[in-house]
């Protein structure tokens, strides 16, 4: 058995898809967190460098470099669920001992980027079980409706969390927040296994050596027009993305001036474009076309950016919020699109490969504009760092132009 049909009633009655649903927008909660209290504990507690605080970003996407290519193989070899079971328990741990450390007085930055790496390698093998994982508890034509309710909600948690974590380390110290973090991995943990549907074995195929199914991923994401312009869209994109992020929260609170708190709250402010984007994406794609709405989302949204470095005291904060919203819908709307493309266009045995191939390249710029942007901030200064990143921004979404999309109203349901 493959998949469990939804009772009547369409996915609000489908128990396991719930349960997947809460346990990945408990652990995002808890992320969402950490991507606002942990630059915060490195700036307030350790009194980190910008170049410091980009170089944490960097740590928390480097794995996708290290080993993002054998976490695909694997995931194709491996039953799904106990994969992810073990990343959020391995997560769970890791956010437990900075708090722990800060309480025994043995807290560094070293051990912050350890716990950044650690957790961002279980984020690999967990995000790419996920993707394949998720077909098996849906139909075909019901993972559109799934992946949006995903992402939505996603967003939403995205919403709370930095507004939480602002929250929480007013009160009690960006530490402490960090508990909620390690909390929501427990809940998504609790979650997969409560999941009822058995899930199939990975198809028994004739195997190479691991060199070789890695490379047979590769070469069909390379050789794909479709997956390889979506895989050059990322790379340039979450290069300009990062290098704005990572030094975000250093320029909110040491060039602006606003406190941890207004931080959170902004962050969480902008993140209701996710929630809208997310959540509408579907609505667009029908009407207009998948592809058509794939290319609004990503090239109109990206010049938005060159809002955020306007960011004054007060009032001022609109232009920020302005630009982040905007870019946080394209990008959630985007998402969308993309992920239920790749899992409805790849083939089942090489969904694993595909993704994690795809994942390698995008992701593994991550780093790298992290460190651009901790580098040009302690170079140039942090406000035209965000200048030159915003505006590079702006221009990525025209990558997508150079492929098939822009001759087609929607993109292709399988090769060919």
């Amino acid at each position: 058995m493959t998949v469990t049909a939804p009772a009547r009633g369409g996915l609000r009655r489908h128990r396991d898809f719930r349960l997947l649903w809460i346990g990945q927008a408990t652990g995002r909660l808890g992320s969402s967190v950490t991507s606002v209290a942990l630059p915060l504990v490195a700036v307030s507690t350790l009194d980190a460098s910008t170049l410091q605080v980009a170089l944490l970003s960097a740590a928390a996407w480097a794995p996708w470099l290290l080993v993002g290519l054998p976490a695909g193989a694997w995931v194709d070899r491996l039953p799904r669920r106990p994969v992810m079971l073990a990343c959020d328990l391995l997560a769970l741990l890791l956010f437990l001992s900075v708090p722990a450390a800060a309480w025994l007085d043995r807290l560094t930055l070293a051990h912050l980027a350890a716990v950044a790496l650690g957790a961002g390698g279980a984020s690999v093998f967990f995000q790419t079980a996920y993707q394949v994982y998720l077909p098996s508890l849906l139909d075909r034509d019901e993972l559109a409706e799934g992946n949006a309710r995903v992402q939505a909600t996603e967003a939403a948690a995205q919403v709370g969390g930095p507004g939480l974590a602002g929250l929480v380390t007013q009160l009690a110290g960006a530490v402490n927040a960090l508990l909620l973090d390690a909390a929501g991995y427990l809940v998504s943990a609790a979650c997969l296994l409560a999941i009822r549907t058995r899930e199939p074995r990975p198809a028994r195929v004739r195997r190479g050596t691991l060199r070789q199914e890695i490379a047979e991923g590769l070469r069909f994401v390379a050789r794909d027009p479709y997956l390889r312009v979506l895989t050059l869209f990322s790379a340039a994109s979450n290069i300009c993305l990062f290098g704005y992020q990572s030094i975000l929260v250093v320029f909110l609170v040491r060039e602006v001036g606003v406190t941890p708190g207004t931080v959170g709250a902004l962050a969480a402010a902008t993140s209701l474009g996710a929630v809208l984007g997310a959540a509408a994406a579907p609505v667009p794609s029908r009407r207009f076309g998948s592809a058509r709405t794939l290319l609004a989302a990503e090239i109109g949204a990206a010049p938005f950016g060159l809002l955020i470095p306007l960011a004054a005291p007060g009032a001022g904060l609109l232009p920020a919020f302005a630009g982040g919203f905007v870019i946080a819908a394209g990008v959630a709307a985007g998402n969308v699109l993309k992920g239920t493309f790749r899992q409805t266009y790849s083939p089942r045995p090489l969904l694993g490969r595909i993704t994690v191939s795809m994942q390698l390249v995008g992701y593994g710029t991550i780093p790298l504009g992290a460190l651009a942007g901790g580098t040009l901030g302690t170079a140039l200064g942090v406000r035209p760092a965000m200048w030159i990143t915003t505006s590079a921004l702006a221009l990525t979404g025209t990558t997508l132009l150079a492929g098939p999309f822009r001759r087609h109203r929607d993109l292709p349901a399988h090769p060919g």
